[in-house]
């Protein structure tokens, strides 16, 4: 599985996670690169008590830059760092913890930073979530119209 966005394009995938998701986040990392999905981890490198928005700020910030395309960022709940990503101009975070949100999130809110909580959710269910947001394309027509909207609100746009 290659991640791709709308138009097949092969794409980076910008991963980071504070000490609370430390260990889903290695997980899903392992599983990415197992199906050939490139990744670029942003930290952290072990479990030890870290900030959540260090780590939001550099996927976004790398996002920003084009240096990669999308995010998933971790923490014991996900809310953190969704809180923390959508202080960025152009993100579009989105916390989910069901396979249909992140399918919906992609498809509706062209989310660009998918959000999980390592307190939430298992290994599994995770998996099954980054691979549903992956697979999914925006749907664009009138979920657009609500993007510009939502992005209009942005004192920096």
């Amino acid at each position: 599985m290659s991640a791709h966005v709308g138009n097949d394009e092969t794409i980076i995938v910008a991963i980071a996670s504070d000490h609370g998701g430390f260990i889903l986040k290695s997980a899903l990392s392992k599983y990415l690169k197992a199906k050939g999905v490139s990744i670029s981890d942003f930290g952290v490198s072990e479990p030890v008590r870290c900030d959540y928005p260090d780590y939001a700020h550099k996927v976004c910030q790398a996002i920003q830059e084009g240096d990669v395309s999308i995010g998933i960022l971790v923490c014991g709940t996900g809310v953190g760092m969704s809180m923390t990503a959508n202080k960025h101009q152009g993100i579009r975070a989105a916390v989910v913890s069901d396979v249909f949100s992140a399918r919906a999130t992609k498809q509706h809110n062209n989310a660009n930073v998918l959000c999980l909580g390592e307190r939430v959710l298992g290994v599994g269910l995770a998996q099954e979530i980054v691979d549903a947001w992956l697979e999914s394309d925006f749907e664009g027509g009138r979920h657009q119209a609500r993007i510009d909207k939502l992005m209009s609100w942005d004192p920096e746009s």
